[in-house]
């Protein structure tokens, strides 16, 4: 489900955006979520799209609140140039190899890629869920193509991001006095069940832990 062209990738992500799955949400408070994040990170001082072949770290973690249970780096290589909507053929089986290597899978898998907000509805987080048949949740700094006001500022706050007048994402303020982050319906889970997530994933920063955690094991192995 990797698929190595553009055509091919275009083909399958109208495929997923039309897909139905079995609907996933998180469980009752106050257990801690058993949540997982993946990150790629690339060599230092890269710009612009990069290149095929281009050296990559890649982190899988799995937390339970400040808890972390399991953790895997696999190195590998870009399967291809950045392009908008296209990067699971950068990065889609790195961020597999690295989840599939961890000796315990978590409840919900939280990664840096959008999932309806995309030109097709069916962006990496996605994807990515549907390979590894995991709940996913999706988190960017900022919307692909989805377009809303900001919400309130203090935590918790949240505000719809929509696209062709379907709200696909939603922008939520983790801290009061920062950026929100854009969340993303990923995997099984829905708008509901993604702003969930997040917000018993995260503490004292401005991005969850589990996805803070895989972002700084990739880079610590980058510098090593």
């Amino acid at each position: 489900m990797w698929p190595s062209d553009a055509a091919s990738l275009v083909a399958l992500q109208w495929e997923l955006s039309e897909a139905g799955s079995q609907p996933w949400a998180p469980g009752p408070r106050p257990r801690p979520l058993v949540a997982g994040g993946c990150w790629v990170c690339f060599p230092r001082g890269l710009t612009g799209p990069g290149a095929e072949g281009d050296p990559a770290w890649c982190a899988a973690v799995v937390v339970a609140g400040r808890d972390v249970l399991a953790q895997r780096v696999t190195l590998g290589e870009a399967g291809a140039t950045y392009v908008p909507g296209l990067l699971a053929l950068r990065a889609g089986p790195l961020m597999e190899q690295a989840v599939r290597a961890l000796p315990t899978l978590p409840e919900v898998l939280l990664v840096d890629a959008t999932g309806r907000d995309h030109p097709r509805g069916a962006g990496l987080a996605i994807h990515l869920g549907a390979q590894l048949g995991l709940p996913t949740v999706g988190v960017t700094h900022r919307p692909l193509l989805a377009a809303g006001e900001w919400p309130a500022d203090r935590r918790g706050a949240t505000s719809p991001l929509t696209l062709d007048g379907v709200t696909v994402a939603s922008w939520m303020r983790t801290r009061a006095g920062v950026r929100p982050l854009v969340v993303h319906p990923g995997w099984r889970t829905d708008l509901a069940a993604a702003l969930e997530v997040v917000a018993r994933t995260t503490a004292r920063h401005r991005t969850p832990e589990p996805l803070r955690c895989a972002r700084r094991l990739a880079r610590r192995a980058r510098s090593a």
